[in-house]
């Protein structure tokens, strides 16, 4: 099971948790939802569950749960500026499609 972070995540994420004060890292996950079936979620994370997986990269700890790692195994996370418009970019190996706006996925 894999887990990578380009160094703009990492440095976000790093920042986040320090505008934040406290936690043990960043839980990354999958809820059902949208036109594909699949989206992406982002939380902070004060405690583990026994179900989570942890992988810590650059100093950022990124928290898988068992469910959501059948989906994401092998993801890379980035972090990206466009224009006026920022955000985390999933490049997601398990995905064979997205919707238009690129909010979910399917596999």
């Amino acid at each position: 099971m894999s887990v990578t972070m380009t160094p703009a995540a990492a440095e976000r994420i790093q920042s986040f948790m320090q505008n934040r004060g406290k936690g043990l890292g960043l839980r990354l996950g999958i809820k059902t939802t949208g036109c594909s079936g699949l989206a992406y979620v982002l939380e902070f994370v004060d405690d583990l569950n026994e179900d989570d997986q942890l992988f810590s990269i650059d100093d950022v700890n990124i928290i898988i749960d068992k469910k959501s790692l059948v989906y994401l195994d092998g993801i890379e996370l980035d972090f990206v500026k466009e224009g006026l418009n920022e955000g985390f970019k999933f490049t997601n190996p398990n995905a064979k499609g997205e919707c238009g706006c690129g909010e979910s996925f399917n596999v």
